[in-house]
């Protein structure tokens, strides 16, 4: 094989062997996969364009720990540290209205009482 060939060989497989070692490095704790559910976002309440409420779960196992956090453009604030609360689940709208079907099939009947069409 000619030397030309060789080097362009070599640099064909240096090339390829980026995207595998981002990969690769990617998923070390080095590159950040370490810290795994260590952390995780818990809610968030938008206040203005600029500032936002943040709830955050930190720690694992007895450690955990809920931090309140005021967010803003400039800085971060921790306004409240406390222990895990229970997780409700988001309240439901409550059926005050008659479901659509039902409507529909009452304006329906209506308008077949009357012969209109």
């Amino acid at each position: 094989m000619s030397p030309a060939i060789t080097s362009f060989m070599w640099f064909v497989a240096i090339i390829a062997m980026i995207p595998v070692a981002l990969w690769l490095l990617k998923r070390t704790p080095m590159g950040g996969a370490g810290g795994l559910g260590v952390m995780r976002s818990v809610a968030a309440l938008p206040l203005s364009s600029n500032q936002r409420l943040v709830t955050v779960e930190v720690g694992q196992g007895d450690e955990r720990r809920w931090l309140v956090l005021g967010v803003t453009a400039q800085n971060i604030t921790v306004l409240h540290n406390m222990a895990p609360q229970s997780e409700a689940a988001p309240p439901q709208m409550p059926a005050v209205h008659p479901a659509f079907a039902q409507i529909l099939s009452r304006f329906r009947r209506d308008q077949g009482s009357t012969g209109e069409r």
